[in-house]
């Protein structure tokens, strides 16, 4: 297991995105990362995963072994991004066949049938609700087997109840593994953060999880009380 870590300046065009910023996300454990829209969240997501030709940055993104963050790093994003003309299995191997890598559909398929799909192998997206087509998109995630996951509000458009069921999933088929999660949710956080940072435009600002282990329940005294302070965090912050 490795974490990594981000600090620095980021601009676009002459604007400056963030200033200063100081990101530590734990080996092994879930980092939570909140704040307002246009603070830079996303930004920050995508200089770590190596997609932000077009912002300068200046600073340093390296994991805690000294080593390059590249090949290790997977992202699901809020949009469930599979191929309409690819069925389940297909989209879930997509990785695989734009590398030129043998296709391991036996995996595959356990994967798929991990995240309580495997009734729906050759169903194309049109066929599945929006709650199927993030549980293939998690499993797609997974068949890259990667040790740093960065999950960018993958949850966000999906209803309360199925928004709670995928945390839950997510949490159990991404156990051991050092995540990022961008978030517009206080409750989400509450539940999945085993470190907790609100972003505001001076910077971060820690917050203490709830002393239980995720998965935590959306009802746990601790969690609301968490959620509370981090929506309160987020209303007031510049």
């Amino acid at each position: 297991m490795t974490g990594l870590h981000l600090e620095g300046t980021a601009s676009i065009d002459g604007t400056t995105v963030f200033d200063g910023v100081a990101l530590p996300v734990v080996a092994g454990r879930w980092t939570c990362l909140l704040g307002r829209s246009g603070v830079g969240k996303s930004t920050i997501m995508r200089l770590i995963a190596g997609l932000a030709d077009h912002v300068r940055f200046t600073g340093r993104i390296d994991g805690d072994d000294g080593q390059q963050l590249d090949q290790r790093i997977t992202l699901m994003a809020q949009q469930d991004s599979l191929l309409p003309w690819l069925n389940t299995i297909d989209n879930v191997l997509l990785g695989a066949r734009l590398r030129g890598q043998q296709l391991d559909r036996d995996r595959a398929s356990q994967l798929i049938d991990q995240v309580g799909l495997g009734a729906h192998l050759h169903k194309k997206p049109h066929a599945l609700s929006g709650g199927q087509r993030q549980r293939v998109a998690l499993a797609r995630t997974l068949m890259e087997d990667r040790p740093l996951v960065l999950l960018d509000e993958p949850f966000s458009a999906l209803d309360a109840r199925v928004r709670a069921e995928m945390q839950e999933l997510a949490a159990e088929q991404l156990a051991g593994r050092t995540v990022l999660l961008v978030t517009h949710d206080p409750g989400e956080a509450a539940r999945l953060g085993d470190n907790i940072h609100v972003m505001t435009g001076t910077g971060l600002i820690t917050v203490e999880p709830p002393s239980t282990p995720v998965i935590r329940a959306y009802d746990d005294a601790e969690v609301l009380a968490c959620q509370g302070r981090l929506l309160r965090l987020l209303r007031e912050a510049s």
